[in-house]
């Protein structure tokens, strides 16, 4: 009996990790897409600090979504693939706790490696 081991490609990681994007399904998205050993990097005026491997990564994505009072809409582009990267913008649009409704916009870059992404880095 064979299996069908095949890796993805680059294009098929950005293209299904923006799907997921697009209907709130980020966790899902790092569960299923994220190497075990995948970094997330923020800019250093970033409310959350960066973070190295997937259950920190999620830890991560969970404390800023807890930041989150009301989500009023956002989206994401369709990637743009270079080699083994691929990028999208980022809008969302939200209340935070504590500090009233802002829109943020951000470049998401994010590396992919045996079908797996490896790192991903934020610029806003």
């Amino acid at each position: 009996m064979t299996t069908n081991t095949k890796t993805m490609t680059t294009q098929e990681v950005a293209n299904r990790l923006v799907e997921l994007c697009r209907v709130g399904q980020i966790a899902q998205a790092q569960e299923e897409l994220f190497a075990e050993e995948v970094t997330s990097t923020e800019p250093p005026h970033g409310p959350i600090k960066s973070a190295k491997g997937k259950k920190a990564v999620a830890q991560k994505g969970a404390e800023f979504a807890g930041m989150i009072e009301t989500r009023h809409g956002g989206s994401f582009s369709d990637p743009i693939i270079g080699g083994r990267y691929f990028s999208c913008a980022m809008i969302l649009d939200a209340t935070f706790k504590g500090q009233g409704r802002m829109t943020l916009e951000e470049i998401c870059l994010f590396e992919v490696k045996d079908g797996k992404v490896v790192s991903e880095q934020f610029f806003y």
